[in-house]
């Protein structure tokens, strides 16, 4: 063949070639050459970027398999993308493909699509959108393939794609009824069947219908050619059939899930495992059997990354067959072998928390439920719920510690010399002991991590001397050697630490820190005895030391045992009211009668003790405390009660309920002074009622409005102190950190800058029976203005003055030219001739706060 002739070829081929490119004519040749380049570069690209984005979302979504799970395992997050970026590169990648697919490759020549892989871009493009969590784009995508290509082989797969859609967007009812028609319609392949199904169910039981997707599941698991799905499909059904409670038939499910074993994840299997076992029956089950099936999923190698579940569900067992100290060690192991699993952590540490609560062991049980919060998400309704019980918790470990350490101390007090000397000989001799321990481990462990230091400085300068001389003898250099001075190991610092803190406690960076006086105390009474106050290494070992910080002021012992029978009495209300405990209530309120208790608590411990033997069935006890108070207290309100049990005492007019919302009421009245007089009655009257912070705060706020800021801000501070596990105390505390330093604020602002004016007409207690009448005229004149909105009130100053108040005037010049106005009107019935200051919303509260109207005339 001559060479003339292989060029001319080679030009034809070319041309026909360089012909076959065009879009826009639609040829079989430019068809073919199109639709190739589509799928088997572009698209095929595409499709590998999409299916490692699928694998990454996999990986990254968490299964919680203690709830329901979804149908699709795909994590949505709510993080925030500007336009134009992508939450994953690979669905980015994708969705690039899919653009370019359409650009370069599309034959779309008189409003018809030419290239039969385009719809397959749109589709690739919809699917990078949908993972990539961009919902209405993706939406967007699917409907142009329904719209574009109605006889595309791909229309199906389409349609169940727009409705997993729009079931993220939660249009549930709009995919049910598209998802309903679709399956009525048309006849599907089998996977487009089970992605429909699956899909068809989610919607239903995001609508709660839960019964009806257990047929489409059913379906779903059926026609799937994916096991991880037919394994999802099946688990779920079982979760659900669980929970309208068919245990038998969710189990069935579950052992569907079980026999495909190595075919799935081991996540699948392991729970599929467990939550059968939640369905055993200990009353018709053999209980030796399932304990061994137990044991073998402990015991089974492969099952390490879940023990955690593994010893949940052992605990849980033997807690159910009263086996406390096996459930115990359980919990605790799955505590330890958790791998992030924070609703598995919840569910321990509550269950701890309950068994110590069950137990009556309320501080303990405090610590586990403060843990159990921090596993659970904030806010939600099963936070809440532990945190309610929490609080109601405070109380009670507050007490239980002031009662404790104060007994504690009244003990030691009680002893004699040689007893006190005896104890503290014991308890010094135990510190001896422990000290030297801890001394001797320290060491050791220091020269152990010396010694490891030394090995790793000559394994290090053997290894650079190796380096330095090829030849491989080892010559020492000086200086090559690390060191083993002790701050140059950390393990050896942190022991050291650690026993410094054990020693001396926490202490602060300063010059004679040895004297602090930041040791934490092991009593919590202001002036109580400090056992673990501040000593130095040989006072802490002398017997004496302690013994010389025992109190022998009689008042301070006093104030001890008083605190401490006030923590008797509130625990024993506490264990009645709260938490129905009433034998842990009748021992704390029986030991506070023991303990010559102040008269004010000795009625209401005895009426509180005749409750609870009501309640304990006690019934020779009852009528004897009955017949006591009855004796001893024939005027009280709880021998009133006792004698006429019928007669719903509680809500007669001597009740504190009664009490307390007559006394609010003059409150609201302005009869500060009567509140005043009549709380400080009342609170002495009722000493020990849960009522009694109630009284307090109303006393405050009345007295603050009598005499000011001051006697409203010690008030407050009094509540704070004295009733600080009280809601009121818990408020007022609330108040003396956020409230109180703005209210203290009294200097005056200018004119210039309220909003809001009033005018003042001040009335001294002299001229109170004026008010109505003056107040009648105000308000016939204040009427007639139509241009301000104008209101008019009686404000109590103080003990000596009252001020007729008219609001709403818009400038300090506007208020006083009204009250000009008033007062030379031409109509005498309406003419206001009185005395007047024209004063600031704002500064108007200043003084009504600090009773300060003189500096604020003198300001002026």
């Amino acid at each position: 063949m001559s060479t003339s002739f292989k060029v001319l070829i080679s030009l034809c081929c070319v041309a026909i070639l360089l012909a076959s490119c065009s879009r826009k004519k639609n040829t079989f040749l430019n068809r073919n050459f199109h639709a190739l380049g589509t799928k088997y570069n572009i698209l095929y690209n595409g499709n590998i970027a999409l299916e490692k984005g699928r694998a990454t979302v996999d990986d990254a979504a968490t299964d919680n398999f203690w709830a329901l799970l979804p149908v699709e395992r795909m994590q949505v997050t709510e993080d925030i993308f500007l336009p134009g970026q992508s939450k994953n590169q690979d669905f980015e990648r994708a969705e690039e493909k899919a653009i370019k697919a359409v650009q370069k490759h599309g034959m779309n020549i008189k409003g018809k699509e030419h290239n039969p892989q385009i719809d397959e871009a749109y589709l690739l493009l919809g699917q990078a959108r949908y993972f990539d969590q961009r919902f209405i784009p993706a939406l967007e995508a699917f409907n142009y393939i329904l719209y574009k290509y109605p006889a595309s082989d791909k229309i199906n797969t389409a349609k169940v794609w727009r409705e997993k859609t729009n079931i993220r967007l939660e249009n549930n009812e709009l995919a049910i009824k598209n998802l309903k028609r679709l399956l009525d319609q048309e006849e599907l392949e089998d996977q487009d069947m089970a992605d429909a199904t699956s899909m068809l169910a989610q919607a239903y039981i995001n609508i709660k219908a839960k019964d009806s997707a257990l047929t489409q599941l059913a379906v779903a698991a059926e026609f799937t050619k994916k096991n991880k799905e037919k394994a999802r499909f099946n688990y779920i059904i079982g979760q659900l059939y669980n929970e309208f409670g068919e245990k038998d038939s969710a189990n069935i499910a579950f052992d569907k899930v079980i026999d495909m074993h190595r075919k799935i994840p081991r996540p699948y299997y392991i729970n599929a495992h467990l939550a059968k076992s939640f369905n055993f029956d200990s009353e018709t089950g053999n209980l030796e059997e399932f304990l061994e099936y137990l044991t073998d999923l402990e015991e089974d190698r492969e099952n390490r990354p879940f023990l955690d579940k593994i010893y949940y569900r052992i605990a849980e067992f033997h807690r159910e067959h009263q086996r406390d100290s096996m459930a115990i060690a359980y919990y605790n192991k799955s505590l330890r072998t958790n791998l992030g699993d924070k609703e598995l952590q919840a569910k321990d540490y509550e269950t701890l928390g309950n068994m110590n609560f069950d137990k009556a062991q309320y501080k303990a049980a405090g610590a586990y439920y403060d843990s159990t919060m921090t596993n659970m998400k904030l806010n939600s309704k099963p936070y809440r719920v532990i945190k309610r019980k929490r609080e109601n918790l405070d109380d009670v470990i507050f007490y239980e510690d002031v009662a404790q350490s104060n007994d504690s101390i009244l003990q030691l007090v009680n002893f004699s010399e040689a007893e006190r000397l005896a104890y503290f000989k014991t308890y010094t001799e135990e510190l001896k002991v422990k000290a030297e321990a801890e001394r001797e481990r320290a060491e050791a462990e220091a020269r152990r991590a010396a010694n490891v230091g030394q090995k790793q400085a000559l394994n290090k300068a053997g290894t650079k001397a190796m380096r330095a001389d090829p030849t491989g003898k080892i010559t020492p250099k000086a200086g090559g050697q690390k060191s083993d001075f002790y701050f140059y190991n950390q393990t050896t610092v942190a022991y050291g630490k650690n026993e410094f803190v054990q020693i001396w406690g926490n202490r602060e960076l300063k010059d004679n820190w040895r004297l602090s006086d930041t040791k934490i105390r092991a009593i919590k009474t202001s002036d109580s005895l400090d056992i673990a106050g501040n000593s130095d290494e040989d006072e802490r070992f002398d017997p004496n030391f302690y013994i010389a910080k025992i109190p022998t002021d009689e008042t301070v012992i006093d104030s001890i045992a008083k605190e401490r029978n006030y923590a008797y009495y509130q625990l024993g209300v506490i264990y009645k009211e709260k938490f129905k405990e009433y034998e842990l209530a009748q021992g704390r309120l029986e030991r506070l009668l023991q303990n010559n208790p102040e008269e004010r608590l000795v009625l209401p411990s005895k009426y509180n003790l005749y409750k609870i033997y009501m309640e304990l069935g006690l019934s020779n006890k009852a009528d004897s405390m009955k017949n006591e108070i009855i004796g001893n207290y024939p005027d009280s309100r709880y021998a009133q009660i006792l004698l006429n049990p019928n007669s719903d005492l509680a809500q007669d007019e001597n009740s504190p309920e009664r009490i307390y919302e007559n006394l609010f009421q003059k409150f609201g009245e302005q009869h500060y002074q009567e509140v005043v007089t009549e709380a400080d009655e009342f609170i002495s009257k009722f000493e020990g009622d849960p009522l009694v912070p109630k009284f307090e705060i109303l006393k405050a706020s009345a007295n603050g409005r009598l005499n000011g800021f001051e006697a409203y801000r010690e008030g407050v501070n009094f509540i704070a102190l004295t009733y600080p596990n009280s809601e009121e105390g818990k408020k007022a505390k609330e108040i003396l950190e956020n409230v109180i330093p703005i209210l203290a604020k009294k200097e005056f602002v200018s004119n210039d800058d309220a909003k809001h004016f009033n005018v003042l007409y001040p009335f001294s207690n002299d001229e109170k029976e004026e008010i109505p009448e003056f107040i009648k005229a105000l308000n016939e004149s204040v009427s007639k203005i139509r241009y301000f909105d104008l209101t008019t009130s009686i404000d109590f100053y103080d003990a000596n003055m009252t001020f007729v108040v008219v609001h709403g005037l818009k400038s300090y010049e506007g208020a006083s030219g009204f009250a000009e106005i008033l007062k030379d009107s031409e109509d005498d019935k309406q003419s206001i001739e009185r005395n007047y200051y024209s004063i600031s919303s704002p500064n108007y509260e200043i003084i009504q706060r600090h009773k300060n109207l003189n500096e604020y005339l003198e300001s002026q």
